[in-house]
């Protein structure tokens, strides 16, 4: 299948290379191509510049998000939650018009530093605004409760934990589904919210993520299991 990982960062590039691994034909949408690969210095989490992540993933084709858009059957917001409207536009609406529009991103402000607060909750949430702003793509809430590496390989957390969906789709929403169970999530702990509102409860679950990134010592392999008597 023809995916679109849009955004270069952590995120974008674990998601795209394991997206790689399971046969799907992946490219990453950058704002500016040349700018993304002229970057020498690592980020703010140590990480490599992309460059040096593309050299050992040569099949990965870097492209701007519009041409990264057009390739895409299924679109993967892997962006910052604070620019990913404006990646979005840039990818462009009729790019994004009957496709399944998995997003990951969340709305985090990190101006304080660590803890983040969050730049909308309770009443709105990123998932939501996506969906106003492009309302021919089907958005699906997913993976923005786990550390990146436990999204793509759920194993680093012994015992069954669980991942959560939300959307209006209820076919993007399986699409959605069996790319998580291509990860390694069961199809057993996969929690279907229901409408992309539900998005407001997992983006506001990040204030307890990070206080128990606190209280662990800093170790983001960690999830949570729902537990019924």
């Amino acid at each position: 299948m023809k995916i679109a990982v849009i955004g270069t960062g952590m995120v974008g590039r674990a998601l795209a290379g394991r997206l790689l691994e399971l046969g799907h034909d992946v490219v990453i949408g950058t704002r500016d191509p040349g700018q993304t690969l002229a970057r020498t210095e690592p980020d703010f989490l140590g990480n490599p510049p992309f460059a040096v992540w593309q050299e050992t993933h040569p099949a990965v084709r870097l492209a701007p998000f519009a041409e990264a858009g057009m390739h895409g059957e299924i679109i993967v917001n892997a962006t910052l939650g604070e620019i990913s409207l404006q990646a979005l536009e840039a990818v462009g609406a009729a790019n994004l018009a009957g496709k399944v529009l998995l997003d990951l991103a969340m709305p985090l402000d990190l101006s304080e530093g660590l803890p983040p607060k969050l730049l909308y909750a309770n009443t709105d949430s990123l998932g939501e605004r996506i969906q106003r702003a492009f309302p021919d793509a089907h958005v699906v809430k997913t993976l923005n409760t786990v550390f990146t590496q436990v999204m793509i390989d759920p194993a680093r957390v012994p015992g069954k934990h669980n991942i959560f969906v939300a959307g209006d789709d209820a076919e993007a929403k399986e699409t959605a589904k069996g790319i998580l169970r291509d990860f390694g999530w069961p199809a057993d702990v996969i929690i279907d919210l229901g409408g992309i509102k539900a998005a407001r409860a997992t983006e506001m679950y990040a204030q307890f993520y990070f206080a128990l990134v606190g209280a662990l010592g800093g170790s983001f392999d960690f999830n949570i299991a729902v537990v019924r008597a």
